[in-house]
């Protein structure tokens, strides 16, 4: 048994996951903004609530931790993180000395991705790489059921690659907030997609309404998800070729696009390099919940016994 917790910029959720994948207890807070030494003391104090509530061997697990940012492996701090109240802290040791528990930390999208692997859409596969595609764009590596870091922790971070094989007009690309243009980010992101119907057309709506627009008949919006799907099989052709994944499962508010699982592999494979393409495109099957499930999949169940 062990303790999964999703720690987002506006609410924290926390389950408690039992070593066959059931769900024993889940609880969701407001999160802190702005107050790190807040943000620790709502952590352990929803930890010791959700511990209560499951008994048993919940009062003793230990604890993983989804965040939106890593550790550096150079200073052992928080770095990268949208919550930027939490750079610059040993959250992982300062949690641990506030619950008593071992504690473990993740990027956000490598608890995605370990959640689908674990079992989700890609459970039981060799290599999976889990996307997300919603207000950022992000992913995480998963090989033989272990979530890939790297020696600079950056390992997934798909969305700050440049759009593969650009046409002419998607140079130089949107500018990103990371100080370039023509991240991945500005074109996946459902930003990302707003931004290309409004150039395009001149009219402001968001995703839902240009997806529901296309279904409508409106050939502008059409257009705009034809080019979307496009750039992502770009995008995805590119991680074909360097890590070759048995699936890719795709996460965020953009994976509930049906037709993408149906366009972009008929799309990537003019980009692959391969004469075959066997790489399984798929919608995650954990929805909001892979996260705070990836979290607690952090630990193995030998390591909670």
């Amino acid at each position: 048994m062990r303790i999964g917790i999703d720690l987002g910029g506006t609410k924290i959720e926390a389950i408690v996951l039992a070593d066959d994948g059931r769900i024993q207890a889940r609880r969701r807070v407001p999160a802190p903004r702005g107050d790190y030494h807040a943000t620790v003391t709502a952590l352990r104090d929803l930890t010791a609530a959700i511990a209560a509530e499951a008994g048993g061997a919940a009062t003793t697990a230990p604890i993983g931790v989804g965040i939106p940012g890593t550790i550096s492996p150079a200073t052992g701090l928080i770095k990268n993180a949208n919550s930027t109240w939490l750079i610059g802290h040993p959250l992982d040791r300062d949690l641990a000395e506030a619950t008593g528990r071992r504690v473990r930390l993740a990027n956000d999208a490598n608890c995605f991705a370990l959640s689908e692997a674990s079992d989700g859409a890609g459970a039981g596969k060799a290599v999976v790489f889990g996307a997300i595609l919603g207000t950022g764009c992000g992913a995480g590596i998963v090989i033989n059921g272990q979530a890939l870091t790297g020696p600079n922790a950056i390992a997934g971070e798909w969305g700050h690659n440049p759009l593969p094989w650009p046409q002419p007009d998607e140079l130089p690309g949107p500018y990103c907030y990371c100080g370039k243009h023509g991240c991945q980010e500005t074109f996946f992101s459902g930003t990302g997609l707003e931004l290309d119907f409004r150039r395009h057309t001149g009219r402001v709506l968001d995703g839902p309404s240009i997806v529901a627009a296309a279904e409508a008949g409106d050939a502008a919006a059409e257009a705009t998800l034809q080019r979307y799907e496009h750039r992502l099989a770009r995008g995805l052709a590119a991680i074909l070729n360097v890590l070759d994944p048995d699936i890719v499962v795709l996460g965020g508010g953009l994976s509930n696009l049906a037709r993408l699982y149906e366009t972009v592999p008929r799309l990537w494979d003019a980009y692959a390099f391969s004469d075959t393409v066997t790489t399984t495109l798929a919608k995650n099957h954990h929805g909001d919940s892979s996260g705070v499930r990836g979290a607690a999949w952090l630990w193995t169940p030998e390591e909670t016994r």
